[in-house]
């Protein structure tokens, strides 16, 4: 008989390799399964009807005429709702469908279920809306005098009467933008025959979404199962609700399944966007380039609903000193309510506005003192056993931003071109720019952004290790937004259990706890921690049992000699272990923002070049390079790839993604008039990873994939200054804005 070996080892699929998705070429050849190729048989369709002004009251709704089309099931208006008329994320004050006034473009009247969608567009349509149109507030300016504010943040830091040799203020403005998510918001929901029900919808966070929707449903949680489902991107556009809780009331009224799917101009109504924020600054330091004082004043606008907007002018206001130290800090951020569509998550989470008017102010403020910008940014960067104006905590975590800035500095600048093609000039192919009328410029940002919720937030993940006779299994309520966490946790759980075989499973509410927000570049920090020490506990609890060393895909094993199989160990069931993963905690701010509102932090450093064409205000950008901080690639070609497609989503802002409003109307939701970047509008990017481990992040690790986008803004329109001598205290930079200065 030949004895047994060991199986192969993990260390090509384990933590540190760039492992392939399993869910990567079904994504590719389209076979993949999103939510919105869900079918159940006997299902209905349902569709929206929407009120596109920016306010009304409203006269009266009349759904006879939808109800006079055959195949037209039910027709749900705000009063059809049987338990809580609001929902939201943190302050309840969305209702579920409009209730006595429209107060955003695009805002839902009533939804209704049909045999077809076809049936269910035209019944929605044919709903008669009597509204009195009402003066918008759209200004964020007027918002403020009117008191009409979700929350100021008040920061006082240091000697509030230090004064500096050098002055440098500004005004800045950065546009709204849209997560353009390629897949629109869609979903199912299923009855369960028993009064309850199933949905699959657009969610960042399923459990958060589950006390939302049985509170409006009055049904108890044990009633309704939030499952996770494959969606087409979010960017913090799916952290609030869209279509669950309109399916749900659709489902339990007809006793059918009911799905939905947004076309793409709902989809812009549907969900949250970037916050436009307007901000003034003053920067004052001493002849040597040192920050004396900061004061910093934030008008962010954040639609009609508060969704996340308290904790987006948070993060805006703790981090409105960017990546620098500064002894004196005066501080007063402001969320404001208006008739704009409603503001709320997005890559960043408020460090995008402020880094980029920081990051203006310092190149103003080398300008003034005749220094290189570079060395002004070395002299006053953050670094471990600095003190943030907000902390009363020594960061106390890596903070490598001047390595990053050494490795930036030291990679090589493009070539000049010389080139006619026009593909590789400002304008791009059709357009007039001629190599002779280009000019070249560079320019530096530096990015940082916490990771994990603060300001006391009870921050957790729950995971669990399941061991049968084919494998291990992860079980997870954490989405997967396409950022990798169905590689990463797999990673994670081959290295600790020393196993080959394991899969992870996106659980519903009903079986596993909350797994938190796939938001904050959290996850990969706190589900894989979970993942982690869930790990461990199965691991030492079969070798203790089975007396042995090390655990493989073949069992338990005692030296050379297998002890215990996997089907051997698991005759009475599965080996489960499950793990609630705590954060080491935060502290909500006192009066003067001071708290330990800080968990762990990544950094990047970006150098952006561009080619500009003066006359016609035509930008190409050349070349992206960035230094970033990950603490440790658990997967490098996932890390690369988010870095990549970060800087893209930054490069968008910076040169023409804009969501464009005339007294609270969009007037560009598509991706005719919405410019996105396309592979043509994406430079080279060379990305040098900074692994210097975190202490407790799992095996090191970081979530860093906000920073990109966080750092790419501010990096391409320096560059546009620098080609151009001209101010550009706004973004995105349109040609006008260079061509008619």
């Amino acid at each position: 008989m030949t004895a047994p070996t060991r199986s192969r080892t993990v260390a090509d699929r384990g933590v540190g390799r760039s492992v392939i998705r399993p869910d990567g070429i079904a994504k590719v050849d389209g076979s993949f399964a999103y939510v919105g190729d869900m079918h159940v048989d006997g299902m209905l369709f349902a569709a929206t009807r929407r009120a596109y002004i920016a306010r009304g009251r409203i006269i009266a709704i009349d759904t006879t005429p939808a109800y006079e089309l055959s195949g037209v099931h039910a027709v749900i208006t705000i009063d059809d709702v049987p338990g809580a008329k609001y929902q939201g994320q943190v302050i309840k004050d969305q209702p579920v469908l409009a209730l006595d006034e429209i107060r955003h473009w695009g805002e839902a009247v009533a939804v209704v279920a049909a045999e077809d969608p076809e049936t269910a567009r035209l019944a929605a349509d044919a709903i008669v809306v009597e509204l009195e149109p009402l003066e918008a507030l759209t200004d964020v300016g007027e918002a403020l005098e009117r008191g009409e504010f979700f929350r100021h943040v008040r920061i006082r830091s240091g000697d509030q009467d230090a004064v500096g040799d050098v002055v440098v203020e500004g005004v800045y403005a950065i546009a709204a933008q849209d997560q353009a998510p390629l897949g629109n918001e869609a979903g199912l929901a299923v009855p369960d025959g028993a009064g309850g029900v199933d949905i699959w919808g657009p969610s960042q966070w399923v459990h958060v979404d589950l006390g939302q929707i049985v509170a409006c449903l009055a049904l108890t949680e044990s009633d309704v199962r939030i499952h996770p489902a494959a969606i087409g991107g979010a960017f913090g556009a799916r952290e609030d609700l869209s279509v669950q809780t309109h399916l749900g009331l659709l489902a339990l009224r007809t006793g059918r399944p009911v799905k939905a799917s947004y076309s793409r101009t709902e989809s812009f109504a549907g969900h949250v966007k970037r916050h436009s924020a307007r901000m003034r600054y003053r920067h004052e330091a001493d002849r040597e380039g040192n920050l004396v004082r900061v004061e910093a004043h934030l008008l962010l606008d954040g639609g009609a609903y508060a969704m996340t907007s308290e904790a987006v002018i948070g993060n805006a206001s703790y981090f409105a000193t960017g990546a620098y130290h500064c002894g004196s800090v005066s501080v007063d951020g402001y969320a404001l309510r208006t008739n704009h569509p409603s503001s709320g998550a997005m890559r960043g989470f408020g460090a995008n506005q402020v880094v980029f008017a920081v990051e203006a102010q310092m190149d103003r403020l080398a300008d003034e003192l005749g220094i290189d910008p570079l060395d002004l940014r070395m002299r006053n960067v953050l670094a471990t056993g600095s003190r943030l104006p907000t902390s009363q905590q020594i960061i106390d975590v890596p903070l490598p931003i001047e390595e990053a800035l050494r490795t930036v500095m030291a990679m090589p600048l493009p070539d000049a071109e010389d080139s006619d093609d026009p593909r590789r000039l400002p304008g791009g192919p059709g357009l007039t720019t001629q190599r002779r009328h280009v000019v070249r410029g560079t320019g530096y940002a530096v990015g940082i952004k916490n990771l994990e919720f603060s300001e006391g937030f009870d921050d957790y993940a729950e995971a669990a290790i399941e061991l049968t006779p084919d494998g291990a299994v992860v079980q997870t309520a954490a989405i997967e937004v396409g950022q990798g966490m169905v590689t990463v946790l797999a990673q994670i759980a081959r290295s600790v259990l020393g196993m080959d075989d394991v899969t992870v499973d996106f659980e519903h509410t009903g079986l596993i706890g909350s797994a938190g927000s796939t938001s904050a570049s959290r996850q990969t920090q706190m589900s894989g921690n979970a993942v982690l020490k869930a790990a461990e506990a199965v691991r030492q609890r079969l070798l203790e049992e089975w007396g042995g060393d090390a655990l493989d895909d073949e069992g338990v094993w005692d030296g050379d000699r297998l002890v215990a199989t996997l089907e051997e160990m698991c005759r009475d069931g599965p080996v489960r272990e499950l793990v609630r993963f705590h954060h080491r905690g935060s502290e909500q701010g006192d009066a003067d923002g001071h708290g330990s509102v800080d968990v762990d932090f990544c950094i990047a450093v970006q150098r952006a070049v561009v080619d500009v064409d003066p006359d016609l205000g035509l930008v190409r950008v050349v070349r992206i390079d960035t230094a970033q901080d990950v603490g440790f690639a658990l997967n490098p070609v996932q890390v690369i790839g988010q870095i990549e497609g970060g800087i893209a989503q930054g490069l968008g802002h910076a040169v023409m993604e804009e969501l464009v409003f005339r007294d609270g109307i969009l007037l560009n939701p598509n991706f005719t008039d919405y410019l996105l970047p396309t592979a043509l509008d994406m430079p080279d990017v060379e990305s040098a990873l900074v692994e210097e481990p975190s202490p407790w992040g799992p095996f090191g690790a970081k979530g860093f994939a906000e920073l990109p986008t966080v750092t790419a803004t501010p990096a391409v329109v320096a560059a546009i200054r620098n080609a151009t001598r001209l101010a550009l205290r706004r973004a995105p930079v349109r040609p006008e804005d260079i061509a008619l200065a």
